[in-house]
């Protein structure tokens, strides 16, 4: 029992001795640490005097393309197919030959139109010569005026007959022609189409299908909340953006960019009951057929600007308990931490819609050795520079409005 008090006591008396000695040893050290500290020359951080501007503010959406148009290539006239002039699926210009029909009947209809023809002239000739006839007993007294009458209405008729069988000869060669089938336009050709051999009707038979791709549309849509920003900037221009003066470019095949330009098309005039959006489209030149109907694109819409606007560098903008701040130098170079309140994201950084104002000196280089109220050393920075100077801070929000 005596032990164990007796170590007890002992321990007790070296925790009390180490708890002197630590204290004795903080006491002994904190004038230099100030000192220490005191000693630390003021950092260096680079800025950037924020001011206000005209700045791009390019919007992306997911786009689809779609066929200019679809041209359903149907015969004129009956018969057997004979032909395919074409390989199915393939790319195929306006005027080119793509089915042969069994012209057969069709060159027999020719041959009689133009049998009916000569019978027609030959009546005419005849009903001419018993006009001159008639006409001549007329004037001798020998023949009556209703006779004249008579062969003049015959010889009318035997005119009209010609000019009926020259419009046969018309229709049928017509009808002959159509044996050849064409294409109305330039475009890529539908999979499948009638065998060969097989019976075709006219104005039925769906030969093929030719989607036209240039120009391809490229249809996309935006919400309504969208629109009502675009109406509401542009109701602070002096001159409002019209859809003349938007370009449209296209991302394709892993951020690949399409090398032609497009322009808006069109933009429907309704907010879409099941999606909420509303429908537009763009059209651009398509001449290599670098463009599929049905295929998934990222549209970018170029020439929108946002007026008197502020755009801050990404490195520049921390998150603090209240949110997003940015760090301003005020007088003797003292470093304040703002809150701001953030716009959309462009190439050159973040819009600071809230907080800042045109010649605000604000931190971009060497946020992390910045304390509130410390003094700083500025060194200016170039705005461009600023851009890709440093690692966008991975704590900065992705706020948007």
């Amino acid at each position: 029992m005596v032990k164990r008090i007796l170590l007890i006591a002992v321990a007790g008396l070296v925790l009390a001795a180490g708890v002197y000695y630590f204290m004795s040893r903080s006491a002994r050290e904190t004038p230099a640490q100030q000192t220490a500290a005191a000693s630390l020359p003021t950092p260096q951080v680079g800025i950037v005097v924020v001011q206000p501007a005209e700045v791009p503010y390019p919007v992306e959406y997911a786009g689809r393309v779609s066929g200019f148009r679809d041209i359903e290539v149907r015969p004129r006239v009956g018969g057997l197919l004979l032909k395919r002039e074409y390989e199915e699926g393939a790319r195929v210009t306006q005027d080119q030959v793509l089915f042969r029909i069994d012209p057969a009947s069709y060159e027999v209809a020719v041959s009689r139109a133009e049998a009916q023809l000569l019978q027609a002239q030959a009546a005419v000739r005849q009903a001419e010569e018993n006009f001159n006839r008639i006409e001549q007993l007329v004037r001798r007294g020998v023949s009556t005026e209703a006779q004249l009458e008579d062969a003049r209405s015959q010889r009318d008729q035997a005119r009209a007959g010609v000019q009926l069988a020259e419009a046969e000869i018309q229709n049928a060669k017509l009808n002959l022609s159509y044996t050849t089938v064409t294409a109305p336009g330039t475009g890529i050709t539908a999979l499948e189409s009638p065998p060969v051999g097989a019976l075709i009707q006219a104005q039925q038979t769906l030969l093929t299908t030719i989607s036209q791709i240039d120009p391809a549309y490229v249809n996309f849509s935006f919400t309504d909340e969208e629109g009502r920003a675009f109406r509401a900037l542009n109701e602070r221009r002096e001159k409002p953006i019209s859809e003349k003066d938007l370009t449209v470019e296209l991302q394709y095949a892993r951020q690949a960019k399409y090398p032609q330009v497009g322009r808006i098309d069109t933009a429907a005039q309704r907010v879409d009951l099941q999606t909420g959006t509303i429908q537009a489209r763009a059209i651009f030149p398509n001449p290599d057929g670098l463009l599929l109907p049905g295929q998934f694109v990222r549209v970018r819409l170029i020439g929108i600007t946002l007026p008197d606007t502020i755009v801050v560098p990404q490195q520049a903008v921390s998150q603090g308990p209240q949110g997003p701040l940015v760090y301003v130098l005020g007088e003797n170079d003292i470093a304040q931490a703002r809150p701001i309140r953030l716009g959309p994201e462009l190439a050159a950084g973040w819009v600071a819609s809230e907080g800042l104002k045109g010649g605000d000196r604000v931190v971009v280089d060497g946020v992390i050795r910045v304390r509130p109220g410390q003094p700083v050393r500025p060194v200016p920075m170039d705005p461009k520079a600023a851009q890709t100077t440093g690692t966008p801070n991975a704590s900065a929000p992705g706020a948007r409005p």
